[in-house]
């Protein structure tokens, strides 16, 4: 990396753990650039026959966040808002009642939960790196790996960077692949 190159941009050349760290990074500040600046109009827009909103992905990623390295890596609570919410195996929850939150909370709520997942992973990686095993288990087939875990967030961000890629077109044009060199969130 040089100094010209954006603080997500992922290394030329380092090591795997490098690479997957870099890759989440980049797939989050993406995420968060295809996000930022709605009001409640704009975060709640939906397109076609989809429920989807940037709302709603904004809170399903933040239980994502927080479920991923509190629950999975460690098993440990994912907190609130996640302790006390109706939730059961479907997202249904977090994309339906995000049309009730402010645009504020929403960003607060998964800003939040991006920080301590990065505290929680430094600490992870830290104490043993990416082959050890997490907390979450396979029943029959054992732990899966903090690598295995982290490449299961990746693709789901990934996933979901494309839906707000097509969400965010649809309430104001905005288009690319990565956020202009000097954008910050909220800025």
């Amino acid at each position: 990396m040089t100094d010209n190159d954006p603080p997500w941009e992922p290394p030329l050349a380092g090591t795997e753990s490098e690479h997957l760290l870099a890759m989440l990074e980049r797939l989050r500040t993406t995420f968060r650039w295809k996000a930022d600046g709605l009001d409640a109009d704009g975060l709640g827009l939906r397109i076609g026959a989809s429920a989807l909103t940037i709302g709603g992905l904004l809170k399903h990623l933040a239980r994502v966040e927080d479920t991923t390295f509190a629950w999975k890596m460690r098993g440990e609570s994912p907190g609130e808002p996640w302790v006390s919410a109706p939730l059961d195996d479907s997202d249904d929850w977090e994309f339906g009642s995000a049309a009730e939150d402010t645009p504020e909370y929403l960003y607060g709520l998964w800003d939040g939960a991006v920080e301590r997942s990065r505290a929680r992973l430094a600490a992870i990686t830290a104490d043993g790196g990416l082959d050890q095993p997490a907390h979450w288990e396979w029943p029959g087939r054992g732990h899966f790996s903090v690598r295995r875990i982290v490449c299961d967030l990746i693709e789901e961000y990934g996933r979901h960077t494309g839906h707000a890629d097509l969400l965010r077109e649809a309430v104001d044009g905005r288009v690319g692949e990565d956020p202009p060199a000097d954008w910050r969130p909220g800025a």
